[in-house]
């Protein structure tokens, strides 16, 4: 054969010079075809469904009626929220202090709210943050591991807690929060019985990770994607490292992890009552069902920080639990200029501060820790 049709593996180099370009461009469209998405689903949120249920004037209107108390609640709760950011990643990264947790948790909350890609542009953000300062990569992956997975699964849970609230309560289901609640224990009774598995022995373990490779290589076959590279070596490897680990600190881990994520609820909370929607419009319980099911649906990397999404999705929520509608308007705006504003100004103040190099710990570089 000529040199042109050598083979490199199992696709000629020429066929590769020849689909390299395709893949690229494919790649460009699909990127290109997202940004427009994410642009068009913003642009439609704020200049026509909003004001569509609320006019910007009227909104505008009660949010100036604010009183002095109110606005110190807000800022009370603000501060409560941005500071319930960093015990998860205290208790995950042994040796990681308070300011620098504060820090790094701003910095890549903030990666993840402006760019494309969600919480996995904040997840690379945080392991070149916590590498820079020195911590051994095998510890930086079990603690971006635990971190994320128990973040996630709070989430899934709350909209079965939402659910079994309003039963109690008396309020009819939505079809929505009902299917975001089927989807939370299917995927809690998978994660859950899996990670028990998996915690077990390094057998189940190993032939857990090769089930679950064998699975979503098929899956990833069926959208003309690859093989996955990792299998039951890799849960095995996660056993090894993780192991002891949750089971001394998973307790104190699911607390902080609980109050960071219901202290975002209690922004909203405090939102809904200064403007003007009280009890007798939305309870509690409904505002954590609505709050529960837009949480889970706006982790979905359709917009950077969901913006649009979550601003539309929770507003619908809110008035057809009986909000008033230009004071829920008004209330979710403020509600998320309080959790997104604040964290986006700290971020980018700890990116400058994050650049100089100065390691909190000076530990022996281990190998790196494979996670599933």
């Amino acid at each position: 054969m000529e040199a042109g049709f050598r083979e490199l593996g199992h696709v000629p180099v020429a066929e590769q010079e020849l689909t390299a370009p395709r893949r690229d461009r494919r790649r460009l469209i699909k990127r290109g075809l997202l940004i427009a998405l994410s642009v068009g689903v913003i642009v439609a949120t704020f200049a026509y469904f909003l004001p569509s249920i609320a006019n910007y004037a009227d909104v505008w209107k009660v949010v100036k009626g604010l009183s002095w108390e109110w606005v110190v609640a807000l800022v009370v709760a603000t501060c409560i929220n941005l500071a319930t950011f960093a015990p998860p990643w205290m208790i995950a990264l042994p040796g990681l202090g308070f300011i620098r947790a504060m820090a790094l948790t701003q910095a890549s909350t903030a990666l993840s709210l402006v760019f494309p890609g969600g919480a996995a542009v904040g997840m690379a953000g945080s392991y070149g943050i916590t590498r820079r300062w020195g911590f051994p990569a095998r510890d930086v992956a079990r603690s971006l591991t635990i971190v994320s997975l128990w973040s996630q699964l709070i989430n899934f849970a709350f909209p079965i807690v939402a659910v079994f609230l309003l039963t109690i309560e008396g309020d009819e289901l939505t079809p929505a929060l009902a299917i975001a609640a089927f989807v939370g224990v299917a995927v809690l009774g998978v994660v859950v019985t899996g990670l028990v598995l998996v915690l077990l022995s390094n057998r189940l373990a190993r032939e857990l990770g090769d089930v679950a490779a064998r699975f979503t290589s098929w899956a990833l076959a069926l959208v003309r994607r690859g093989p996955v590279k990792w299998g039951g070596e890799n849960f095995k490897r996660f056993r090894d490292g993780v192991g002891d680990f949750l089971v001394r600190k998973w307790p104190w881990l699911t607390l902080a992890t609980l109050a960071g994520n219901l202290s975002v609820f209690a922004v909203l909370l405090v939102s809904l009552r200064a403007l003007d929607v009280p009890a007798s419009q939305v309870t509690l319980i409904e505002a954590f069902a609505a709050w529960a099911l837009i949480r889970l649906i706006g982790s979905i990397p359709i917009t950077p920080g969901g913006i649009g999404i979550i601003e539309l999705g929770l507003t619908g929520a809110l008035v057809g639990f009986g909000g008033s509608n230009a004071s829920v308007v008004a209330a979710v705006l403020v509600y998320r200029f309080l959790t997104v504003v604040p964290t986006l100004t700290l971020g980018l103040l700890a990116s400058l501060t994050l650049r100089r190099k100065g390691p909190e710990v000076r530990a022996r570089q281990q190998p790196e820790f494979p996670s599933p």
